[in-house]
């Protein structure tokens, strides 16, 4: 064994010794660097690219080659090298191509020669975008962000920048990380990524997934769907002569034929469009490079420019594949000013991989087992793309900083640090932010941590019309218990000054990770019990600060409310693939509530409505115990994945989420007088089209199949709203009231439909292309029978300053009048971020 290990060891030494490294600097004739110039071995796919300062390495056994270095717009050059040496220098020096523009003449149409080309190229694009059915190729990938301007405070919170790896100027390197990765693809969507190695700087998860910009598809998506919900036109799509004006620059030759420079230029501004340069080939009319650019003028959100540059090289006789591609990035908001970049190299292209009919399953990124376990020389020996000299100290700084501090893990000076960090607890946080604290301590040679939290104070505070004035305490503790177990002890504290009730329960949640069927997820056990107010309504359909809104400025109390002594017993698994179950048991003893205060700032001379839904006046409500069984499943199929060595992630699916659910009351048990059995099913999804925008739907049926003792509570109540605001908007009927459509019946429906055009029509209105307002328009109806039904149509704009919406609705009732009215709430780019996540 001992011989075994010597004789492994000697022959990786011997492959150590004899890898020969090329390097060099690719300059232009002035000796300027060509950042990101490609450098490869002719006839292969081998090859690498430069860095931002043109530094190049190739890592090549011992032998003769011919290198060919290029860059857009330069002149390709070709050099025979015999590597003898260890390490090896050659300098590239491009000239600029000598574009021949004896033959760009404008004809006498005023058409520009390069609409002829762009038209070639536009036939070509399906033969080309289709032309490979499967391959297979490794990918590096490096990925970085630096802060080149960072404030003391965003938003009013104060930035750590030492935490952030900043100076004191608030420059530094936010985020830097790299990765090598083996891709396979197959026609017309299929592809898994296999990440073999990954490195981020200081430590902890840091992948790239790679960035596939395709421009032989006719919309391109740039990066994530959050830059451009509507993708991007490439210049060379089937429909691009009515977006792009084409301007033919000149050719030259490369390789014995003709190159084309055609600047890109967008007709028109607010359409997703790309400027820029594309070079186009003679005869075959593939892409040969090209280097566009996105800018918020063309529709681009979150970032100030996104530029990319390609460059495509033969990978056969007949094919041609990406080569190397830059993504490059600025951000400049807030105060904030970021740029990025982001470099793939693509090798070893194998256009016949011949998978196996199982190869691909839903995993799309797969993690090997010690992807993040390599040490500095094998990254030194591997990386293509030589490190610039921040990257090298940003590397050195962190991952020593990293090191020390896990070095330091089990010391009592570490952990006092971190304690110390956070600070005395301030009045202002105990009033009016909240308390967050961390008690820190070492398990298995990390620092772990319980957490305590407390709303402030004030903002606990409620009122309405049966409780007056409420106060409540509302903190919430959180214990690790290890191996991917937590325990979440919530107690809640309310006191109504009006009517001097003392309200109190306990939430404890424990949660965990195993297997279930085969199947990772988290498991959920709640117990809850005590003494609380709830809405007859358990969705609730108004929030406090609404209702307070409401009743005491405008003098309308829609919040209707009741007492109960409750238990409530559930368990909820999560799969990794979003598939998820839930049961519950739930006892209530349900007292009856009633208005103790008038007070109100405003509009006193109105009366307030009694606390029982005044809708539902014919149906008594008397104190009563109810015990109700829940149970529902929800799923989503096509899921897609990351599998991690411990844990799979889902990452998303084409297809609708469906849910199922079914509730049943239960009498005799503890008095209980429910007695019901009722259902509900529940599908919804968001389409995007693209360029033509987006549509969200949520659909649904349902209804009681025993509907003998039916309490209030318990009724299936259509989500109404009758206030100005609304966030609800695929699970509300947002001008219909609360509780006047509820019913027992045995069957009813519901729809809610909507439209974002993501910047279609606005972007050709004045005012709203530049503010980047978009139209929304949609419907939402429920149909019980012919004497209880609904349904209300809305236009609406949003994405106002990337936050806000406000629609126009009009609603047409079967047991009121037809109402219009306006309703504001969140929408847009940071608006849905800001929405619950199943409105």
């Amino acid at each position: 064994m001992r011989k075994l290990v010597i004789l492994l060891t000697l022959l990786c030494s011997y492959c150590i010794v004899t890898a020969n490294t090329l390097r060099g600097i690719v300059t232009d004739e002035n000796n300027q660097p060509l950042p990101y110039a490609t450098v490869m071995v002719k006839g292969t796919t081998s090859g690498t690219t430069a860095n931002a300062r043109g530094q190049y390495q190739l890592e090549l056994n011992p032998g003769t080659y011919t290198i060919v270095c290029q860059y857009i717009g330069y002149k390709k050059t070709e050099q025979q090298i015999k590597l003898t040496e260890a390490v090896q220098t050659f300098d590239f020096k491009l000239p600029a191509v000598s574009m021949q523009i004896k033959e760009v003449v404008i004809k006498s149409n005023g058409e520009d020669p390069a609409y002829a080309i762009i038209r070639e190229a536009i036939k070509k694009r399906k033969t080309y975008q289709q032309q490979v059915k499967e391959f297979q190729c490794m990918i590096y990938s490096k990925g970085t962000l630096q802060a080149l301007k960072m404030p003391d405070k965003i938003l009013g919170k104060k930035t750590d920048k030492q935490d952030m790896g900043l100076d004191s100027a608030g420059s530094g390197v936010l985020y830097l990380t790299e990765s090598v990765s083996n891709i396979a693809w197959r026609q017309p969507d299929k592809l898994k990524v296999t990440v073999v190695s990954s490195r981020k700087s200081g430590g902890g998860f840091g992948i790239n997934f790679p960035a596939f910009i395709n421009f032989y598809d006719n919309n391109v998506e740039a990066i994530i769907t959050e830059m451009g919900p509507r993708g991007f036109i490439s210049p060379i799509a089937e429909n691009a002569l009515s977006f792009y004006k084409y301007k033919l620059e000149g050719s030259f030759i490369e390789d014995g034929n003709s190159v084309y420079k055609i600047t890109v230029t967008p007709k028109r501004k607010y359409e997703p469009l790309f400027t820029g340069t594309i070079f186009i080939t003679d005869h075959d009319w593939r892409i040969h490079s090209l280097d566009l650019t996105l800018t918020p003028e063309y529709t681009l959100e979150m970032l100030d420019l996104l530029r990319i540059r390609q460059t495509h090289v033969p990978v056969s006789a007949t094919v041609w594949r990406v080569k190397d591609q830059v993504v490059h990035l600025e951000f400049a908001k807030l105060g904030m000013s970021i740029a990025g970049n982001f470099v793939d190299v693509y090798s070893d292209y194998n256009l016949q991989p011949n998978f196996g009919p199982k190869y691909f399953d839903n995993v799309i990124l797969k993690l090997s087992r010690k992807y993040n376990q390599h040490s500095k020389n094998y990254w030194d020996s591997i990386r293509p793309v030589p490190l610039e000299p921040y990257e090298m100290r940003d590397y050195k700084t962190k991952d020593s900083t990293a090191k020390a501090n896990k070095d330091s893990a089990f010391s009592r000076y570490r952990i006092d640090s971190l304690r110390k960090k956070q600070g005395p607890v301030k009045p202002l946080q105990l009033l009016w932010s909240g308390i967050s604290r961390k008690d820190y301590f070492t398990r298995d040679s990390q620092i772990v941590y319980n957490t305590f939290r407390m709303k402030g104070l004030a903002q606990s505070l409620k009122y309405n019309t049966v409780e007056g004035l409420v106060l409540a305490v509302e903190p919430s503790f959180t214990f690790d218990a290890g191996e991917d177990r937590a325990l979440t002890v919530t107690p809640y504290f309310r006191y109504g000054t009006s009517n001097t009730h003392f309200n109190s329960y306990v939430n404890v949640n424990y949660a965990t990770r195993g297997k279930l069927f085969n199947s990772k997820g988290t498991n959920s056990f709640l117990l809850a019990g005590g003494k609380q107010v709830s809405q007859f309504n358990h969705d609730n359909p108004i929030d406090n600060l609404m209702n307070e809104f409401y009743t005491l400025l405008l003098h309308e109390n829609f919040m209707k409310i009741y007492e109960n002594w409750f238990l409530k017993g559930a368990y909820l698994r999560n799969f990794d693939n979003k598939t998820s179950f839930r049961l519950s048991a739930t006892y209530e003893n349900r007292i009856p509530l009633e208005n103790t205060t008038d007070f109100s700032f405003f509009g006193r001379n109105k009366t307030f409505t009694p606390n029982h839904p005044y809708e539902l006046a014919n149906v008594p409500f008397d104190r009563h115990s109810a015990v109700v069984l829940e149970a529902s499943f929800k799923f989503q199929p096509g899921q897609k994945f990351w599998e991690f060595p411990d844990r799979t992630i889902a990452y998303g699916s084409k297809y609708p989420t469906f849910e199922i659910g079914y509730g049943k009351g239960i009498p005799g048990i503890a008095n209980s007088v429910a007695d019901f059995d009722k259902w509900n099913f529940n599908i919804r999804d968001n389409m995007n089209f693209k360029l033509f925008g987006e549509f969200r739907y949520n659909l649904g049926v349902g209804g009681f199949l025993n509907a003998k003792d039916v309490e209030i509570p318990d009724y299936r109540h259509f989500n109404g709203n009758q206030t100005f605001y609304n966030i609800k908007y695929l699970n509300s009927f947002q001008l219909a009231p609360y509780y006047l459509y509820s019913t027992t019946a045995a069957f009813y429906a519901t729809a809610n439909v909507e439209h974002h055009f993501n910047g279609l029509l606005t972007n050709k209105i004045p005012l709203f292309n530049r503010l980047k307002w978009n139209l929304v328009v949609g419907s939402n109806a429920f149909y019980v029978n012919s004497d209880n039904n609904y349904v209300e149509v809305f236009a609406g704009l949003e994405n106002i300053l990337k936050v806000a919406r406000v629609d126009v609705i009009a609603g047409y009732q079967s047991k009121d009048n037809t109402r219009i009215g306006v309703r504001v709430g969140f929408g847009g780019l940071l608006g849905n971020l800001i929405m619950p996540k199943n409105n």
